[in-house]
């Protein structure tokens, strides 16, 4: 915690824009620090990938993946924005890291135990 605010990251694919905003808002007004993605390169910030040769795009995206492992850190929690009950690989692998980190995970859409 952080001056009593429980910090939280949120993970998911950046495809749910609007959900990744909404749940912010709500956990920000709930009294919470809020961490979230930097852009959404599947969900409305496509230029950032234009004129990117392969290899400055894969040293991009992993250098965001790490960062995101880097925010989970700073994190209490982390909260998947699941919708519809997808989770992509690379959420899949924030919540193997935040879990063996020992963080709690919470997810916006209750997961099947399918």
């Amino acid at each position: 915690m952080v001056g009593g605010y429980k910090v939280i990251t949120l993970c998911g694919s950046t495809r749910f824009r609007r959900e990744f905003e909404e749940a912010n808002k709500r956990l920000t007004l709930a009294g919470n620090i809020v961490i979230s993605v930097g852009l959404f390169g599947h969900g409305g910030d496509a230029e950032v990938w234009e004129g990117m040769d392969e290899g400055t795009l894969t040293k991009t995206k992993e250098m965001l993946d790490d960062m995101h492992k880097r925010k989970i850190d700073l994190a209490d929690e982390i909260f998947v924005i699941n919708v519809g009950g997808y989770v992509g690989e690379s959420t899949r692998s924030e919540i193997a890291y935040a879990e063996a980190h020992g963080k709690p995970v919470r997810y916006l859409e209750p997961i099947c135990e399918c």
